[in-house]
């Protein structure tokens, strides 16, 4: 499978998070799983591995997510748009195989097939913040003190 394919299932293992509770969630994966013809071991275990190591950063995404998005609170955001930010917010943070760039225009993608006619640009708009962010994080971080010689 292609990576935009698997980050596509990954979105919707994550939009089921929404509508099952977490004890839930392992039958809910056994049977997505199920559905998908030709799925790969490797390609399973990618998306489960991933789909894990997003839903251990939930809390700080979510908050991250509530700060940025002025005037949403996270439990507000239309669940297929949440699930679309989740999964790209998780990517820009903390996923250093996927540039920021791919991350948002992959989000966009997602958000127009997936989303409401105003989900590509919300999503657009807070994952822009974020990233800008993040772009003034770095350039902070790379100057040298005050009173320090370089």
């Amino acid at each position: 499978m292609k990576r935009r394919e698997l980050r596509t299932h990954i979105f919707e293992l994550l939009f089921r998070v929404e509508f099952n509770d977490r004890e839930e969630m392992p039958e809910q994966m056994r049977l997505f799983f199920e559905s998908l013809p030709e799925l790969s071991p490797e390609d399973q275990a990618y998306m489960e591995e991933k789909y894990e190591r997003i839903m251990e950063k939930l809390p700080e995404i979510d908050r991250l997510l509530g700060e940025t998005a002025e005037g949403w609170k996270v439990s507000r955001m239309g669940k297929a748009d949440l699930a679309i930010l989740r999964l790209a917010v998780y990517e820009m943070e903390f996923d250093e195989d996927v540039p920021v760039g791919v991350a948002v225009n992959e989000a966009v993608e997602l958000s127009k097939r997936f989303g409401g006619d105003g989900s590509p640009a919300f999503v657009n708009g807070v994952l822009g913040k974020i990233g800008k962010q993040e772009e003034k994080k770095s350039a902070d971080s790379e100057k040298p003190e005050a009173g320090t010689a370089e």
